[in-house]
């Protein structure tokens, strides 16, 4: 009974900050200024599908970047002394101290024309446009969430017994073994996570591709933002397709892991 009044606060804080709106949402994408149910603005939602398949692109990309970069990292910070391990963990956790819209800042002054990066390719004989294109959204994409695939994935392999790995060596194991029958299946809960954590705010996220992209790199965020200052409805019919596909991709990455930690 104790513990359930304890959780009452965090019911009160759902109740007003999450459900309710979302509620208001979920009317104002139905519903016209009059009350009347309609769909008008979930179909001005669709003329968005190009924005949607965009971001989902530039989302997926960021986030497969960012497990390709953090698994091996997160494995060999998880196997290193603890006092390694703590000082990595904080080193990677130090950007995030900053602002948000500080650390895109950065990246626009290091990818400018004239630039640092673009002065020091500049005498090597290489000249490439390095802001305003899709790679660099995803650079910043990578940049600013690689710390929330780092850390569940850290979280989970420093769990690893590391006797099971000396007995798949002692049983004559190689390193691929060791890794695709040991390893890789007993950090499929933190890849799950990590990939939720990091593709739900690249999905979602605005500010990045305004600073670093071109205009054909518009991503969804960008345009509720815009959308919402004009046209209320058609914004949150905007939000609720959103909120639809990333909780589909939630579902997909829940069941994923659930199938693989049966089949471990």
């Amino acid at each position: 009974m104790k513990s359930k009044k304890l959780a009452l606060p965090y019911i009160l804080w759902m109740l007003v900050f999450v459900l309710v709106p979302l509620g208001m949402v979920i009317a104002f994408a139905v519903r016209d200024d009059a009350g009347n149910f309609t769909f008008e603005f979930i179909s001005k939602a669709w003329g968005y599908r190009d924005v949607f398949l965009h971001s989902l692109w530039v989302a997926l990309l960021s986030t497969a970047i960012c497990l390709l970069l953090a698994y091996p990292l997160s494995y060999i910070i998880s196997r290193a002394k603890a006092r390694t391990q703590r000082t990595v963990i904080m080193l990677v956790m130090v950007p995030m101290w900053m602002n948000f819209l500080l650390r895109i800042y950065a990246w626009v002054v290091l990818l400018s024309k004239g630039g640092p990066i673009d002065s020091v390719l500049g005498l090597l004989g290489i000249h490439v446009p390095l802001i305003g294109n899709t790679g660099a959204v995803v650079l910043g994409m990578v940049y600013e969430f690689l710390p929330f695939m780092i850390l569940p994935l850290y979280t989970v392999m420093g769990k690893i017994d590391k006797s099971l790995i000396e007995a798949a060596q002692d049983l004559g194991s190689n390193g691929f073994k060791v890794f695709s029958k040991v390893v890789l299946p007993l950090s499929v809960p933190g890849i799950v996570s990590g990939v939720t954590m990091v593709f739900v705010p690249t999905a979602s996220t605005f500010l990045v591709s305004q600073y670093l992209g071109g205009t054909d790199d518009i991503m969804i965020g960008d345009v509720i933002e815009k959308v919402f200052q004009t046209d209320r409805h058609t914004g949150s019919a905007l939000s609720l397709c959103l909120m639809v596909i990333i909780l589909l991709f939630i579902i997909v990455m829940n069941r994923f892991g659930d199938e693989e930690a049966v089949g471990v």
